[in-house]
């Protein structure tokens, strides 16, 4: 065997280690989504039901007609778009004036903006706490997706600013030239060239504000503001000693879904947006 094929070989098994650690878990929590509870309890070995030990589809449609589950869904799903707009929108123009204007403080706002996307969320808790407490935003959708916000406005900043920096200063002119104004060139021109790190960052916001557990366990006490991660947190069923594990892992994967297809669905626009700027030319 030449050393191209020991090389191609070492690359697949490589490639299939990774995809095996990787997917693992999702088809174990997969697995265990259709088992009864009873097998769960046994310790039913395996990723399939053993004979009796399964309760197939049984636990999503429990999962789906808990109100407690679909009350969670619909909050992460409001809260989450709302955030994603916001910042989205609020992300587009600080780019544009970061990328196009000259400014005082320009360096200013693009460390700060770092420096924010690295601090630890958890530092953050107890003065929230305490700030929307008095506030009187606790426990209220505007209470978290405030703090979405602030930590992913500076990665959204960043993503659409490398895509700001690759538009030719040209195009926008030439529409300026052609009779548009600086609102309609940057709308109808810059906007939709920079299409694929919009969606980037939408994305990218969208999953930080729908996996978020931290703020959503911390900031909430009801069921009025509580995401669905959080949620599954307090999803003890009839027994609070014996939690149901396969409701629980019905719920995850439920939870999972749209993740999963956002990112089918724009697996490249994302990974443009990743690399804009990666590469110059």
């Amino acid at each position: 065997m030449n050393k191209n094929a020991l090389n191609r070989v070492g690359t697949l098994v490589g490639f299939v280690l990774i995809l095996l650690w990787c997917l693992l878990p999702v088809a174990w929590i997969i697995s265990l989504s259709f088992k009864s509870q009873e097998a769960v309890t046994n310790g039913s070995p395996g990723f399939l039901p053993q004979s009796g030990g399964g309760a197939g589809w049984q636990n999503y449609v429990d999962v789906i007609q808990d109100e407690q589950f679909r009350r969670a869904i619909l909050n992460s799903i409001g809260i989450s778009l709302t955030a994603t707009i916001l910042s989205v929108a609020l992300a587009t123009l600080t780019a544009y004036a970061v990328a196009r204007l000259e400014f005082q403080g320009k360096r200013f706002v693009l460390t700060t903006a770092l420096v924010i996307a690295m601090f630890p969320v958890v530092s953050l808790v107890g003065p929230l706490f305490d700030m929307w407490r008095t506030f009187g935003i606790y426990d209220t959708w505007i209470g978290l997706i405030i703090p979405y916000m602030s930590f992913t406005l500076p990665l959204a900043i960043w993503t659409l600013s490398a895509f700001f920096r690759e538009i030719p200063w040209e195009m926008e002119q030439a529409a300026q030239v052609d009779g548009a104004t600086s609102w309609q060139a940057f709308r109808k021109v810059i906007v939709p060239l920079a299409a694929p790190g919009v969606f980037t960052a939408a994305i990218l916001t969208f999953f930080f504000a729908w996996n978020d557990f931290v703020f959503g366990i911390s900031l909430t006490s009801t069921e009025r503001a509580r995401p669905i991660p959080a949620a599954l947190s307090f999803f003890v069923g009839a027994d609070p000693f014996n939690r149901p594990a396969s409701l629980l892992a019905a719920g995850a994967v439920v939870a999972t879904v749209p993740v999963i297809l956002l990112v089918l669905f724009f697996q490249r626009k994302i990974v443009a947006g990743l690399t804009a700027g990666a590469v110059k030319g």
